[in-house]
């Protein structure tokens, strides 16, 4: 389960590595972010109107519960994602690419060890993405609150690899790299997509980080 990434790529840097035609006024100036956490906002892209658009999202799906606090949906799991009605319409329709350079998993607690991960290359930590699903939300998020309208995104997930099994043992990020998957997962048939729903290369992973300090990424 992923709950915590950072993304320190810049727009233009995000521009070229996702093709992306147009950006957002909301992502115009996109800060570094070494720490995002669920309801954070974020970057996204996105195809809209037959191009890709960069823009600011809120990380989680959200989840109405009578008398309390919406929930925010983070993850979404590989085998529910096609039969579950939370998700499918969102997997078929809007699928979308979540910039990232490392993401964090727990171990064990009081104190808990973060262990950050990211990809190996001549960079410190390359940017790669998060396969994503987008919405629409409107609505309060909590009891008496004001109504929001929202675009939320969720990160799918899938069984871990030999890097991070070790630290989280039943789940991490579905990961792409490279033009070829960000365009099937963006423009491809819906089982194209769901081909890249498994683990990433651990030979092409590392951990760059191990500490009790979580807004190290």
């Amino acid at each position: 389960m992923c709950n915590l990434y950072s993304q320190i790529t810049t727009v233009e840097a995000i521009r070229r590595l996702f093709e992306v035609a147009r950006v957002h006024p909301s992502a115009g100036n996109l800060p570094a972010q070494s720490a995002i956490f669920p309801g954070y906002t974020a970057p996204v892209v996105r195809r809209t109107e037959g191009e890709r658009e960069l823009l600011m999202m809120s990380w989680g799906f959200v989840l109405p519960q009578r008398d309390k606090a919406a929930k925010r949906v983070t993850n979404a799991r590989d085998e529910k994602v096609r039969m579950s009605t939370f998700w499918r319409e969102s997997f078929e329709e809007r699928r979308c690419l979540v910039p990232v350079t490392s993401f964090a998993e727990p171990k064990g607690r009081k104190p808990a060890v973060w262990h950050w991960f990211a990809l190996k290359g001549e960079e410190p930590r390359p940017p790669f993405a998060f396969a994503g699903l987008w919405r629409k939300w409107k609505g309060p998020l909590k009891p008496g609150a004001e109504v929001e309208e929202l675009n939320v995104y969720a990160v799918l997930t899938t069984t871990p690899n030999d890097v991070v099994r070790p630290v989280h043992p039943s789940r991490m990020p579905v990961m792409l790299s490279g033009e070829d998957q960000f365009d099937t997962w963006v423009d491809g048939s819906a089982d194209e997509a769901f081909s890249l729903a498994k683990p990433f290369p651990a030979e092409q992973m590392h951990v760059v980080y191990t500490g009790e300090t979580k807004d190290v990424g």
